[in-house]
């Protein structure tokens, strides 16, 4: 089986920072992509950030020049360095990761249970 666990997330005043850290462990071959999305009450699940095996990265435009993703293959872990947070990136934030078992998956979709993110003075 595979696990994503995140940690990191809290209470953070406007204008502060955060970094989530997100592992991925149990058995496995390889970890595709990784990336991070979060839900707002009331709202859809979003993209914030993802980022390949090869670290190429992409991110959602309400985040760009604020929130970097990035990732250390060695230790199956990706991370979202989020600077100067409003209160409009209050949500739950949840890892996601493509990841396969063994080499001759096709490889699987797998979640955190996600980490709440509160930005407020």
């Amino acid at each position: 089986q595979v696990q994503l666990v995140e940690s990191g997330g809290g209470l953070v005043q406007p204008g502060g920072s955060l970094r989530l850290a997100c592992a991925a462990s149990g058995s496995i071959y390889r970890v595709n992509y990784m990336g991070w999305y979060r839900q707002a009450p009331g709202k859809e699940r979003e993209l914030v950030a993802v980022i390949t095996a090869a670290d190429s990265t992409n991110s959602a435009a309400s985040v760009k020049g604020r929130f970097t993703i990035s990732r250390d293959n060695a230790k199956n872990t990706v991370y979202l360095e989020m600077n100067s947070l409003n209160p409009e990136a209050t949500a739950v934030y949840y890892c996601n990761a493509y990841i396969r078992q063994r080499i001759r998956d096709s490889g699987d979709d797998y979640w955190g249970q996600g980490t709440q993110v509160t930005v407020s003075s």
